[in-house]
């Protein structure tokens, strides 16, 4: 029996008969770029044209992978190439993004590298050549995600996060929540990982094989960088803000969540409705939560009686987030709707500033994010401007200046940024420019 497409799937299938398949370049070939060039390769209408990696050896492995006969994947240098190579039905290969965003024949561009500077470079080349965004790329959407969304903007294309990350999964329910009138007492996230601020690759290496991880992204997430990173995205894109320095990550079960992140006056530890948080206890990871509480006691009424809940808040509840699976849908979305999933406030929120993971010495140049040297920590924007805290997405190969003690916060006056990113000057450029904000 023929199923018949519906939703989304009809929309695109109807799209590509009038127009052609959507035609998605995408830049990282690591763990989750692995993932999309599968996935994109069984989705119907949508097709992967271009694949940028600096690692060919890794990108080819992900094609094959996928699918794709290494007669049908095409070595590309130039944009002109990567048209050819998607014209004759091939794949184009390439190691330059900017030939890959030049491209006549790629519509949208999704950035998978993680690397905040890079992921700025290949935005900005996206724009300039008319392509949307997906960034998946959260550690740069957080450090200058709204300049990003202006330029997007000006150039007339959508720049939006990535569909199945938790950071739009939660925007997803919100929406849900807020389209019928509920107050937005909380929003967030289910640790996924085991907690542990000062974890270091070296101790993971045997895990991130097994799981077919890179240490280092690894352990981004298991010393709660990433939790931090994901929940100001969520701030910056809806005005939620964090609570407390770092929130208050209770162990707050699914069946508790309701009961644990709401205000004190409701019997819970928040300070204030309207936070971002998340929760260590069990059941809630992998799922994303909007905790809600209704405006009428007749609707309170109505949601205990259908068991979501005792009340007087309730957690809507999604119980999985499909990553890198999910991350294509963005993409269709913005070609054929010309709708962001996600995108940044036009004014600051939050920060997630670098925090020292063991005593640093001056002279010493930092590491990657989920390397030996720092992990994020979520905090107001107001705050972390008047700490002179220093953004987590500048910290890579920011330099020392006097000496940091494991668990201090990395700041202007202790460390120096490096002034070779693009990420770095933009951000500069922001600071100044945000000093509006600062006492509104």
């Amino acid at each position: 029996m023929q199923i018949a497409n519906v939703g989304l799937a009809a929309e695109l299938l109807a799209y590509a008969e009038k127009h052609g398949e959507v035609v998605v370049g995408l830049a990282g070939a690591g763990q989750m770029g692995t993932d999309m060039v599968v996935q994109i390769g069984l989705m119907p209408g949508v097709r992967l044209g271009a694949l940028s990696e600096v690692n060919l050896d890794a990108a080819r492995d992900a094609l094959v992978l996928a699918g794709w006969n290494q007669g049908d994947i095409a070595a590309t240098n130039t944009a002109q190439d990567i048209d050819r190579a998607i014209e004759s039905g091939k794949v184009a290969l390439t190691e330059d993004f900017k030939a890959m965003c030049a491209s006549g024949r790629v519509q949208v561009i999704i950035d998978a590298t993680g690397n905040p500077n890079v992921g700025t470079l290949i935005a900005l080349e996206a724009f300039k050549n008319g392509k949307h965004v997906v960034m998946l790329n959260v550690e740069a959407d957080i450090t200058i995600g709204r300049h990003l969304a202006a330029e997007a903007k000006s150039a007339g294309v959508v720049y939006t996060g990535a569909a199945g990350d938790e950071p739009a999964c939660t925007l997803e329910i919100m929406g849900f929540a807020q389209s019928l009138g509920f107050e937005i007492v909380a929003a967030g996230k289910g640790k996924n990982n085991a907690l542990k601020f000062d974890a270091m690759p070296d101790q993971y290496e045997e895990e991130a094989k097994r799981r077919n991880m890179n240490a280092r992204m690894l352990v981004e997430f298991v010393d709660g960088s990433k939790t931090m990173i994901e929940m100001v995205a969520v701030a910056n894109a809806t005005g939620l803000v964090p609570d407390v320095p770092g929130m208050h990550g209770p162990s707050a079960t699914r069946e508790e969540l309701a009961q644990v992140l709401c205000t004190k006056e409701d019997g819970g530890i928040l300070s204030k409705s309207g936070v971002v948080d998340y929760s260590i206890g069990k059941g809630v990871a992998p799922g994303v939560f909007c905790i809600v509480k209704p405006k009428h006691p007749r609707v309170l009424e109505r949601m205990a009686d259908l068991k979501v809940g005792p009340g007087p808040c309730f957690s809507i509840f999604r119980p999985y987030h499909l990553t890198s699976l999910e991350v294509p849908l963005s993409a269709i979305r913005a070609v054929i709707k010309g709708q962001p999933d996600m995108e940044p406030a036009d004014h600051p929120v939050a920060e997630c500033v670098a925090v020292a993971k063991r005593d640093l010495n001056p002279g010493d140049t930092l590491g990657k994010i989920g390397e030996y040297d720092y992990r994020g920590f979520a905090m107001t924007w107001k705050d972390a401007r008047n700490q002179k805290a220093m953004p987590l997405g500048l910290a890579e190969r920011a330099v020392v200046n006097r000496p940091i003690k494991a668990g201090e916060r990395l700041t202007y006056e202790n460390c120096t940024p490096c002034d070779d990113f693009i990420v770095t000057k933009i951000r500069q450029r922001m600071d100044q420019a945000d000093s509006r904000f600062a006492d509104a």
